[in-house]
């Protein structure tokens, strides 16, 4: 277990925690950012979280005034999105990245809440595997047990939160990946609305606008501060307003979550899983939500094929045009074996990617439809419990790792089609140990009532941190 939390200035404080400390003088912001800094030092030689570490930038940043709700907090930022003057590398050794001229949109968006980064934290291959598991770029370990993978693809983020470093990092989210890592570290990660934050840029060129920003955390009212903060910069006039989420959930809810899915087919649960299910049922139950168990409508088997097409689509694109987008050539020859096969798999069946669009889209509806009849539906993040470094690893064929991803996390990418809003918690442990999400999804629009949902399972089942396990 990689514990950094330590008797000093962040203490066990979650981000708002450390931004009262911070606008009522208890601590400074320089006193906060030199923690997370020795922190990182301390942690990083055993996580391997970091691509780039801007710290000197951070201490001359901490000698500011710090405006904003997160004012002062030390944070870290995905290495998929851009920071001016830093180099984005995109999990790849297939170019060399020049230092950007500006910041990602959503940089901007997410700076504007007052955090301070520490620099750029790891994902797998443009983002792409459940696993940051490339042996020449480095592996990112989970600080639960280092032997286990923190998942994907906010790989980096997830494991310096849940470590301690820092109490809030950005995540985004094409299949799951910002609730992935959630599960996997024991955290919260929230992916929201399709358009609730500034988007990933380029994603509305594709048919089907799949990718999320977000954050994650390791507190409920950390997400929803950055949430409220986050739309006094942009708010989409569209969705209803969010504002600062602060209170459980009044109204009692009616749920449905999925029966097990048959042993030895995709979808089917662990008994740790499973169980977690349960459990979690009948805690809601308890607390007055009516609670209903269904079968699954869907074959995954079915719809893999369909998704993995479409996330061909954006391998393929990254493949042929990167160098566009990076500004810099991409040799092929570095790409890693699963980036190479999703892009075949694109081009083996471009010629069927309007079918596999409307199957995307269907499917999408028919997930939406269940909102006819419930408020909310509860799912695993994963089928089965976090697996070890190796299990997603670089040098197993295409075939192999995109079976293991569909049969981890079968139950993710439905909200990346239809735009719902889910939110991982951590609510439940594996028998080795580690933490497991169980995820929530709401009607399309309806993030506060994930996150007054949260609030009220946070209170009556408070989840483990590393500090105190």
């Amino acid at each position: 277990m990689i514990n950094a939390f330590t008797n000093d200035a962040l203490g066990t404080l979650d981000a708002v925690g450390v931004a009262e400390a911070i606008a009522t003088g208890k601590i400074s912001a320089a006193e906060a950012t030199e923690a997370a800094i020795q922190r990182a030092e301390k942690a990083e030689g055993a996580l391997n979280a970091f691509v780039v570490k801007t710290f000197e930038q951070a201490r001359e940043s901490a000698k500011s005034k710090h405006t904003g709700d997160l004012g002062g907090v030390p944070c870290v930022i995905k290495d998929n999105d851009h920071i001016k003057g830093v180099p984005t590398q995109f999990g790849t050794f297939a170019f060399k990245a020049k230092p950007a001229k500006r910041n990602t949109p959503f940089v901007d968006q997410f700076l504007s809440t007052g955090v301070n980064s520490l620099g750029k934290s790891t994902l797998p291959e443009f983002g792409l595997i459940c696993s940051t598991e490339n042996p020449n770029w480095g592996i990112t370990r989970n600080p639960w047990n280092t032997e286990y993978t923190t998942g994907g693809s906010s790989s980096g983020s997830a494991a310096l939160v849940a470590s301690g470093v820092v109490p809030i990092g950005t995540a985004n989210d094409g299949a799951g990946s910002i609730r992935i890592p959630a599960s996997c570290c024991g955290l919260v990660g929230l992916k929201p609305s399709r358009d609730r934050l500034i988007n990933v840029e380029g994603s509305n060129f594709f048919p089907i606008n799949i990718v999320y920003q977000g954050v994650v955390t390791r507190t409920v009212r950390d997400t929803a501060a950055f949430f409220a903060s986050a739309e006094k910069f942009y708010r989409n006039p569209k969705l209803p307003e969010m504002g600062l989420v602060q209170n459980p959930i009044k109204q009692r809810l009616k749920i449905a979550f999925f029966e097990n899915i048959e042993k030895g087919k995709y979808g089917s649960q662990d008994d740790d899983t499973y169980n977690t299910q349960l459990k979690t049922a009948k805690l809601l139950t308890g607390l007055g939500h009516e609670v209903q168990q269904f079968p699954f409508p869907f074959d995954i088997h079915e719809l893999s094929g369909p998704f993995l097409n479409y996330y061909g689509l954006f391998a393929f694109a990254l493949k042929n045009f990167g160098g566009l987008l990076f500004h810099s050539k991409i040799n092929k020859q570095q790409l890693e074996p699963f980036t190479l096969g999703l892009s075949d798999q694109f081009k083996r069946n471009i010629f069927n990617m309007r079918k596999t669009i409307q199957t995307l889209k269907k499917t999408g509806e028919v997930a939406e439809s269940l909102f006819d009849k419930f408020d909310i539906i509860m799912t695993p993040v994963l089928a089965h419990a976090v697996p070890k470094i190796g299990h997603f690893s670089i040098d197993l064929p295409y075939e192999e790792i995109a079976k293991r991803a569909v049969t981890f996390a079968p139950f993710m990418g439905l909200q990346n089609v239809t735009g719902s809003p889910g939110i991982s918690l951590p609510l439940g442990t594996s028998s080795e140990g580690l933490p497991l999400g169980v995820h929530f999804v709401a009607p399309y629009g309806n993030d506060k009532r994930l996150l007054e949902l949260a609030y009220e399972l946070e209170q009556a089942q408070p989840w483990k941190f590393i500090y105190n396990s």
